[in-house]
């Protein structure tokens, strides 16, 4: 039966009783090689003793899998381990292509969830996934429409901008004229914050956004309503 994130961790000895059935040749030894290649990270016990989450026994099942039915190296499933963390699907045999999911496009009124992305990819991978050239990553994160996380990394809605501006350039609208939107947003943000200022911390997240998807909506009838002119 598949582990859940809430069930109790297990110890090492327990771990390897769940995989020996699917994997009778596992050991005690290869889990702790894994470990020291960097591919999983048990958390430890006050008394030092290594704590199999839910996620954890998961990640040695893909590594093992990947091991038995596909031959991957050590170094093949890592970066294949590493996208997945990112929120990226490994396509590989013998090295791993990514294949970077494409973001459902937005209602005009979306009910906005504001729970942060867990993708997560590379200035590269979004010009690829968006056909863009990679300076255009850089000319965007210089007006300030977007901007890499601290380890570099850029978030889905990252990717959703780039793709409109990389879309509005066939217009002939480029990078340097989308200023104003990022001003705007701020902006609006910042009525965002005021509007929820010295709310309860249990009901800000829904409060912030109702109040995101009612400036969401004014922001759309007052451009339908100019373009209708």
């Amino acid at each position: 039966m598949p582990r859940r994130a809430t069930d109790p961790p297990l110890t090492i000895g327990a771990v390897l009783t769940h995989l020996a059935g699917e994997f009778p040749d596992i050991t005690i030894s290869k889990i702790r090689f894994l470990e020291s290649e960097g591919l999983i990270e048990p958390a430890r016990s006050s008394s030092g003793y290594r704590q199999f989450r839910a996620a954890d026994v998961a990640r040695l099942e893909y590594i093992l899998r990947a091991q038995r039915e596909h031959f991957w190296p050590l170094r093949v499933i890592k970066e294949s381990l590493e996208a997945l963390d990112r929120g990226l699907t490994p396509v590989t045999n013998d090295a791993v292509r990514l294949q970077v999911p494409t973001p459902a496009p937005d209602p005009d009124l979306p009910d906005l969830g504001l729970a942060a992305s867990e993708l997560r990819l590379t200035a590269a991978e979004v010009a690829e996934a968006v056909g863009a050239q990679p300076a255009l990553i850089d000319e965007l994160c210089g007006h300030g429409l977007i901007a890499p996380d601290p380890d570099g990394h850029f978030d889905e809605d990252a990717l959703r901008i780039v793709t409109a501006v990389h879309a509005l350039a066939a217009y002939g609208i480029e990078a340097r004229h989308l200023r104003p939107f990022r001003t705007t947003a701020d902006r609006e943000v910042g009525l965002v914050e005021q509007a929820i200022k010295g709310r309860s911390s249990a009901s800000a997240a829904q409060e912030r956004a109702e109040v995101a998807r009612w400036c969401v909506q004014l922001h759309a009838a007052l451009l339908k309503s100019g373009l209708r002119r």
